[in-house]
């Protein structure tokens, strides 16, 4: 399968319409359409001032969905590797 991207509009009628060109061979083809939403910051804006903004982070082990939403956040200054060697020189007592 391969993968384009390019920019198209949809009229008033509701038919897509391709701004370039497409060097493709004849078939059936797969369209996935994405499509901006508008930003909504003037309804948010009081209930972002009274909550700080948490990061969502999403797992795609459902066993971890809810785990993250209540760690803490990650330091700035975090280095995973250095992470890494530190739990592998406690494992094998280097």
């Amino acid at each position: 399968m391969q993968a384009y991207k390019l920019n198209a509009t949809i009229d008033e009628s509701g038919h897509l319409i391709i701004d370039e060109p497409l060097n493709v061979p004849p078939g059936k083809v797969e369209v996935i359409i994405l499509q901006a939403i508008p930003s909504l910051e003037s309804a948010t804006e009081t209930t972002t001032e009274s909550q700080p903004e948490k990061p969502r982070r999403k797992s795609k082990v459902k066993a971890f969905e809810g785990l993250f939403e209540n760690a803490p956040p990650t330091p700035p200054d975090f280095d995973p590797d250095q992470a890494r060697w530190e739990a592998l020189k406690e494992k094998h007592n280097l």
